[in-house]
């Protein structure tokens, strides 16, 4: 387990659909009780026993669009006519309180992220971004199939789209070839507790 007294980190996480991304989260979670998943905002309605502030925060459309135009989100997407986004002040209020936040992206929010961080001077230092990825398409098919829950055609768009995504690699601090989740969690650990220990997030040593 990473030391708790080390500078707080922002993992950003990307991955294609499909890709392993909601797993991963849920196991790094588990695994560290100093980090903490950044709640995102959205208009769709609640499905089966979500709540809003613990699962999302559930915004009625033209509240949304008001703090898009004052410009409160990190990022934020609109998707099959839902609007999703993730406030600025969601994520600082939990580095500031010394906690590691862990945020699930696409590819495009995770390059919002990334530009927002590199002016702000609390945001750059804590931010990691981590891609996630099959080792090819013809797995990552085979992935979307046994889900079952998308028909031949959006199979098919999703790896239209994924192979766009993952070509985004080169883009992200780190790579991990998802094969497994036991190997995905420890990749995804080491990741977590080496950037604990970096340079200028670890606690100095007592001379």
């Amino acid at each position: 387990m990473a030391d708790p007294k080390s500078k707080p980190l922002l993992i950003v996480l990307s991955a294609s659909s499909g890709g392993g991304k909601t797993t991963l989260c849920r196991e790094l979670l588990k695994a560290n009780p100093t980090l903490t998943r950044a709640i995102t905002c959205t208009t769709r309605g609640p499905r089966g026993g979500e709540k809003d502030g613990v699962d999302y925060y559930f915004l009625e459309p033209g509240d949304f669009l008001k703090r898009v135009q004052a410009g409160n989100f990190l990022e934020h997407a609109t998707v099959y006519g839902n609007s999703y986004g993730t406030l600025k002040s969601e994520v600082l209020s939990k580095l500031r309180s010394g906690r590691d936040v862990l945020l699930a992206v696409d590819v495009q929010g995770a390059a919002s992220i990334k530009e927002a961080a590199e002016t702000d001077p609390e945001l750059k230092p804590a931010l990691v971004t981590v891609f996630l990825t099959p080792p090819n398409l013809t797995v990552l098919e085979a992935r979307l199939k046994k889900r079952g829950e998308d028909s031949p055609a959006a199979i098919k768009k999703r790896l239209a789209v994924a192979q766009r995504e993952i070509a985004q690699w080169k883009n992200f601090d780190y790579l991990i070839i998802s094969t497994s989740i036991a190997a995905d969690a420890r990749r995804g650990q080491a990741v977590f507790e080496a950037e604990k220990m970096r340079q200028a997030r670890a606690v100095p040593p007592e001379i």
